[in-house]
């Protein structure tokens, strides 16, 4: 049986070479290849072609198991494990140069679907800086080779927090009242526009909370498992309280029950 640790090592080494091929197509120019679900909503040629590396590597070393991709959908395999992968969360901001975008790689085990499985290896990388955040079920989070954990410190200021925007208008009203409803905790807001480093940042104490409406399941699957290796906590408005398209929140413990109720509206 393949351990977690065999697996993270497997999606870090996949997301550095998806991830370095990235940098190289966004030097090279960025040709915007369709829009998904709204007019800003993009996909590039090189989101394509990243996740055609991933898959086809992960085909290579581990045929069996399934594959659930932004760009190319959902596939079982007859193993129990399926990779999640984001080829790059954050288009528009790889589409426009802003260096905060990611290669998310993670193996879980169940049912392919957010409801039901259990994450247990991922890899966030976010190559114009080199980072790469990584985690194996039970053996901690890490930035390279230092370990990661959730900002404990008192938050008398209030909380640092981040979150995105759905890229439908109709949706933008009520993200606006959301937060106005968290922002009472917060010391302050941050926008990043990349789920996976959010949710990383959390990880490594670099925020101390996340939330967000309209996640897919590939913009959660490593984040969220980096989360909760490093001490933090991820729920949100899925059954069992798990993260949802309808809501998704990562924090440290001391602000979770406060940020999510606050989200939710409760």
């Amino acid at each position: 049986m393949t351990s977690a640790n065999d697996l993270a090592a497997l999606a870090i080494d996949i997301a550095r070479e998806a991830g370095d091929l990235a940098r190289v197509r966004r030097g090279e120019g960025v040709a915007i290849a369709a829009t998904k679900s709204a007019l800003a909503d993009i996909v590039t040629d090189a989101d394509r072609e990243v996740e055609a590396l991933i898959r086809a590597r992960l085909s290579n070393e581990r045929p069996e198991d399934g594959f659930l991709g932004e760009e190319t959908g959902a596939e079982r395999g007859s193993s129990d494990i399926t990779w999640v992968v984001d080829p790059i969360d954050g288009t528009v901001n790889y589409a426009y140069g802003i260096p905060a975008y990611a290669v998310s790689i993670a193996a879980v085990t169940g049912e392919p679907t957010p409801e039901e499985w259990h994450a247990v290896a991922g890899a966030v990388y976010n190559p114009p800086l080199g980072e790469m955040f990584h985690a194996a079920e039970g053996e901690g989070a890490w930035l390279g080779d230092a370990r990661l954990a959730v900002n404990t410190d008192p938050m008398t200021a209030g909380a640092l927090l981040a979150t995105g925007f759905g890229y439908d208008p109709a949706t933008h009203a009520g993200d606006l009242e959301r937060v106005a409803r968290v922002m009472p905790l917060a010391r302050d807001l941050r926008r990043a526009g990349a789920a996976s480093l959010d949710f990383a940042y959390v990880a490594a104490g670099r925020l101390d909370g996340y939330f967000e409406r309209g996640l897919q399941p590939w913009d959660h699957a490593a984040g969220a498992l980096l989360v909760t290796e490093a001490g933090g906590r991820v729920g949100g408005a899925g059954p069992d309280g798990r993260v949802s398209n309808a809501l998704s929140v990562a924090s440290a413990p001391e602000v979770f029950d406060r940020l999510l109720a606050a989200a939710l509206g409760a």
